[in-house]
């Protein structure tokens, strides 16, 4: 869909997210050098200088990658991305999302995926997450936020035999 934006500024009063820049490699590094974010992600050597650099690349390369604060104190606390889906018409992707481990069960993904979902609905009709089947603690965090979300959206699980990934897929529930 022509007109969208990939790289917004979005901010409440808990986070702020802003487009990722080349400037923020060694902030973001500090956040992704924990072994244990991780764990059960399907590359585990993201920790590792290289792994990062790789992971990093890809993402100021992509144009949609999003650098994510907490407002409060004004560190970095992580980063997430959009990807415009070929597969998906008029979807997009919410994904590569890391928190440091101290922002992990609290309020914070939910108020960062409310904003970049609010964000992503203004241009697409369908937001789309993929989550390894392995990856129990991101699995269990966007089941949270469907059921947080479940009065407003339309939020639908897909499993594909062959597939490594579980589909979560975002709806309006009305349109405006």
């Amino acid at each position: 869909m022509m007109g969208h934006e990939l790289q917004p500024f979005l901010q409440n009063d808990m986070v702020c997210l802003r487009p990722l820049q080349a400037k923020d490699f060694v902030p973001l590094y500090r956040v992704a050098s924990d072994a244990s974010i991780w764990e059960q992600h399907p590359d585990k050597k993201r920790h590792t200088l290289s792994g990062f650099v790789k992971f990093f690349s890809e993402s100021i390369k992509s144009n949609g990658a999003l650098w994510i604060e907490d407002v409060e104190n004004g560190k970095c606390i992580g980063s997430s991305r959009f990807k415009v889906l070929n597969d998906f018409p008029n979807a997009v992707e919410i994904g590569w999302t890391f928190l440091s481990r101290k922002y992990w069960g609290g309020t914070h993904n939910f108020a960062i995926k409310q904003l970049m979902l609010d964000h992503a609905f203004q241009y697409f009709k369908e937001v789309v997450l993929f989550v390894d089947f392995e990856n129990v603690r991101s699995l269990k965090a966007v089941e949270k936020l469907g059921r947080m979300l479940s009065e407003e959206l339309r939020f639908k699980k897909e499993i594909t035999k062959g597939n490594d990934n579980i589909t979560y897929r975002f709806q309006k529930k009305h349109s405006d």
